[in-house]
């Protein structure tokens, strides 16, 4: 439990889990980028006797990355919130919405699980 009674406290929380959403969406956007990479080295190694599983791993990879964006946002979210229940009433300003960034970072999970999904199926 912090004892500061500063407001600060919450804020430098806030920034912590908005940078923890930029490393996610920077995770995910690789992801996205080495998966469709496969696809490009599939199309152009037809006919020219291209290894095939590399598309594949480029294809396993991306999810991967993928994956773990959406699942290190969820924990960044669970991480926050647990740190927001041991703040005092002085740490956090009267009317601030303190579940702003927990909204933003849930609303990027769940775009990145889309796009999970249309990639896998």
């Amino acid at each position: 439990m912090s004892e500061l009674d500063d407001p600060r406290v919450l804020f430098s929380a806030e920034r912590t889990l908005l940078a923890w959403n930029r490393t996610c969406l920077t995770l995910m956007a690789f992801g996205f980028v080495v998966e469709r990479f496969g696809l490009f080295l599939q199309i152009f190694g037809r006919g020219s006797g291209y290894d095939v599983t590399l598309p594949q791993l480029s294809h396993v990879a991306g999810i991967g990355f993928l994956l773990l964006g959406v699942v290190l946002q969820l924990l960044a979210v669970v991480q926050y919130r647990r740190l927001v229940r041991t703040l005092r009433a002085g740490e956090i300003p009267r009317g601030y919405w303190i579940n702003l960034a927990v909204v933003a970072n849930l609303l990027t999970a769940a775009l990145g699980l889309s796009i999970l999904l249309y990639l896998v199926f």
